[in-house]
């Protein structure tokens, strides 16, 4: 029976954070039921000024990559270049399980809020960075700035999928340099607090979104240890192919599945022809043979109408969706993966953002709250945490300490 707790309540989040590869795992953890309370510059997180933008009840703009990686959260507007904010951040520390940042390497040193500080005022403290190339190991790349393209292209997959003469592909999946990242964070986030809750001490988690691309795009160096150049992917079926509405990508990598499909397009006598009885044969002829025959049979079906055929018969493929079909994906609709936000300026259409991908049977879904607005409970978490009065806090603002 589900109930109405979720596995992360009681943890708490302090965010020194901004853009995404670290407001996404936060937020992550805040859908399971962390409080994660956000620290922003006077300015706010430079999310806020991404196109496209909203505006927000105060006529600020609000942008597209804010408003996808905070929900759930709490926003506390602190200077901390001001010496009087650091030791405002230093004294909530020790409130909090995790402290977590994403600044270049060495920011948080050079401010006085880094590993060291922070274990000098709260010991058992889990401490998170994330950044494009690391803090703790020595790299040629330790001071270059770092965005999710930038890493990508580092990763070596952007090569690998170029084709000859063209430019690469920037971007193609959209901030996968950021979530890939993300995701690490928040698998170091838990194992720390699963160690912490074994012996009692806190740890740094050192994440480098380089490090986290690596990873994912495993593809790039292992193929490369095993003999494959140039983006060969070896010898299968992974091509897009055309239907009567569209493109829909089909995968075959193994015999029997070649027969099935072979069996089902009409062309039973390609599991006896001497010219496709090797795998790499397939891709041989592929342009010549293969290709010509499938979407011969697929020029009659939409895209959806062809995986179906396709799926029923036990073969992988999937069609390419566009932006409107995915919004209205019956799939996406059944698992409720889109959260609607109700735009604070008249605007009828709502923002959609993804919804957490994360199910669990025993636990209660989030409800989702909007993201805040820039310092919209600064005075609230000062006011709980530190037990600063209307005038300590009056004072503070008035020094644009905190706003």
């Amino acid at each position: 029976m589900t109930t109405a707790s979720r596995p992360l309540d009681g943890v708490r989040i302090l965010a020194l954070e901004q853009m995404q590869a670290l407001p996404f795992a936060t937020q992550l953890l805040a859908r399971l039921g962390a409080d994660v309370v956000k620290i922003e510059p006077p300015t706010g997180d430079t999310g806020r000024a991404s196109l496209p933008a909203v505006t927000d009840p105060q006529g600020r703009s609000v942008g597209a990559t804010f408003l996808r990686n905070n929900l759930n959260k709490r926003s506390v507007c602190v200077d901390l270049k001001d010496p009087r904010g650091r030791d405002l951040v230093l004294r909530l520390a020790p409130a909090f399980d995790v402290v977590a940042e994403n600044s270049r390497a060495g920011v948080m040193d050079r401010l006085g809020l880094g590993y060291t500080d922070l274990a000098a005022v709260h010991p058992a403290c889990i401490y998170v960075s994330v950044s494009g190339f690391g803090n703790t190991v020595a790299t040629p790349y330790r001071n270059w700035p770092a965005f999710a393209p930038i890493v990508e292209a580092m990763s070596g997959i952007y090569e690998v999928k170029r084709e000859d003469g063209e430019p690469p592909r920037v971007a193609p999946v959209g901030a996968l340099g950021d979530i890939g990242a993300a995701l690490f964070t928040s698998i170091g986030i838990l194992a720390a607090l699963r160690h912490r809750e074994a012996t009692g001490r806190g740890q740094y988690v050192d994440i480098a979104m380089l490090d986290a691309l690596v990873a994912m795009t495993d593809i790039v160096t292992n193929f490369w240890s095993m003999g494959l150049r140039g983006g060969d992917l070896g010898p299968l079926i992974l091509h897009g192919f055309r239907a009567c509405d569209g493109w829909f990508v089909l995968q075959v990598g193994r015999e029997n599945h070649f027969a099935r499909l072979a069996e089902l397009i009409g062309h039973p006598e390609w599991t006896s022809d001497p010219r496709l009885a090797t795998r790499q044969g397939w891709v041989d002829h592929l342009e010549t043979v293969l290709r010509p025959a499938i979407e011969t049979w697929a020029k009659a079906m939409t895209k959806a109408e062809a995986c179906q055929r396709l799926a029923a018969a036990g073969i992988a493929a999937g069609p390419c969706l566009s932006d409107a079909e995915v919004v209205h994906d019956p799939h996406v609709a059944a698992r409720s993966m889109l959260v609607e936000l109700p735009r604070p300026d008249g605007v009828a259409q709502p923002v959609l953002v993804p919804a957490s991908p994360v199910r669990l049977s025993e636990a209660a879904p989030s409800a989702e709250v909007r993201p805040p607005w820039l310092g919209e409970h600064t005075d609230e978490v000062l006011g709980a945490e530190l037990g600063l009065g209307r005038g300590e806090l009056a004072a503070l603002r008035a020094a644009d300490v905190i706003s």
